[in-house]
């Protein structure tokens, strides 16, 4: 049914499932990065596309960790120098040889995890990205489609997929095409599912990251939302520790 009522059925069922099927990764996601955390390092979040909302759901938001950045095409522009320009057209990211610039570009630290979203996983960019990650000795946690990655070739001269570099794999539920309800007479879908799942995806892993802390015991280096009073402050406090390791950016 192609209708508001028939997408809530459909991503309610979807996010359950997503939610309960990945709960083993997510909690291997959260034991990476709360160890990276516990080392002093940042959370380096990745994505091009839509995929960029993973990054923003894991860096700088309120409830989520302080020691966090995004890592943005933008960058490009914003810390390397280029023209704006070059940010024209859709083929950006399936371009490789960004990956290294970008990497270069960003604050990383060597105790940093990098977390990076692909729905497809198969665009020479993020898998040249994870590559060159994974050859500076960082850890992997990938957000992807199980169903489309397997059933698309790799647009990277490796041949490689993101699913297979990452040490830690969740599968965003999203099916081949991410669009959810077919229209009539196989004119294509509507109703896109892989930005909610990827952002309760993150949220888990966050959750489950801060319940790691927890058991810690000591300050927990989470956001406040800074429109209620004193978040900015808290918020403050916290960043100026990891001064020149986070960016706050458009």
């Amino acid at each position: 049914m192609i209708s508001a009522e028939g997408f809530l059925e459909v991503i309610t069922e979807l996010t359950r499932t997503v939610g309960t099927e990945q709960l083993s990764h997510v909690n291997a996601a959260a034991d990476v990065i709360a160890d990276c955390v516990r080392a002093g390092g940042v959370v380096q979040a990745f994505g091009c596309g839509h995929s960029e909302a993973l990054a923003m759901e894991i860096a700088g938001r309120a409830g989520g960790l302080v020691p966090s950045n995004r890592i943005s095409l933008r960058d490009l522009v914003l810390f390397g120098g280029e023209e704006v320009s070059v940010l024209e057209g859709p083929l950006l990211e399936k371009d490789p040889t960004v990956a290294h610039r970008l990497y270069e570009l960003a604050p990383v630290g060597a105790q940093d995890v990098f977390v990076v979203a692909s729905n497809s996983g198969v665009n020479g960019l993020i898998v040249e990205f994870a590559l060159h990650v994974k050859s500076k000795g960082h850890k992997v946690i990938a957000l992807t489609s199980r169903q489309h990655t397997d059933l698309v070739e790799s647009n990277h001269p490796s041949g490689r997929k993101l699913a297979e570099l990452a040490d830690v794999v969740l599968d965003n539920g999203a099916p081949y095409g991410d669009s959810t309800i077919a229209l009539p007479g196989g004119a294509g879908a509507v109703g896109a599912v892989s930005s909610i799942t990827a952002a309760l995806l993150a949220q888990q892993i966050t959750v489950e990251v801060v319940r790691r802390l927890l058991d810690d015991g000591g300050e927990l280096p989470v956001y406040l939302s800074a429109n209620i009073p004193g978040g900015r402050e808290h918020n403050k406090v916290i960043e100026d520790r990891y001064s020149g390791r986070i960016r706050r950016t458009a």
